[in-house]
């Protein structure tokens, strides 16, 4: 008998060790966070830059006025899942609670944000234009999650 509801235990051995997962999401990937989309829609999902450091929180920027901030002001939490594109395949999805989200957006903390995805000479023009566009900066506290690296598979 499966020890996981419809048998996919191998599923299980494919999961990141702790260390492997939070350095996973520390590399540079798109992440598309999730959060509930209120009146009973659909979850809002859109592609993010983020700043993730081992043990510490998921943190990103966006539009005081979006959909974005209002819907995870609301509903206090959210979902971020960051994935290769090229097999052997891995992703890593993280649930977390909003911590903070912050105003006005410090303009280093936009400068590391956009020279991660950007480079130097890219994140510092991006940095610029953006700079007093009514942005917040918002924390969240990753509390759950879920990983899978398909290269155990082989090994």
């Amino acid at each position: 008998m499966s020890s996981v509801p419809g048998g996919f235990d191998h599923l299980m051995s494919l999961a990141m060790t702790t260390e492997e997962r939070e350095a996973f999401l520390a590399g540079v990937h798109v992440g598309v966070l999730s959060v509930a989309g209120g009146d009973g829609r659909a979850p809002l999902s859109l592609p993010i830059w983020y700043l993730y450091e081992p043990g510490g929180e998921i943190r990103f920027i966006t539009g005081e006025h979006s959909s974005k901030a209002r819907l995870l002001q609301a509903a206090g939490r959210a979902s971020l899942c960051v994935q290769t594109e090229d097999p052997p395949y891995r992703y890593v999805t993280v649930e977390g609670s909003l911590v903070a989200v912050e105003q006005p957006v410090d303009p280093t903390i936009r400068r590391t944000v956009a020279r991660r995805y950007l480079g130097v000479e890219g994140g510092d023009a991006w940095a610029a234009a953006m700079d007093g566009s009514g942005s917040v900066f918002v924390r969240l506290r990753p509390e759950r999650w879920l990983s899978a690296d398909f290269s155990k598979e082989y090994s």
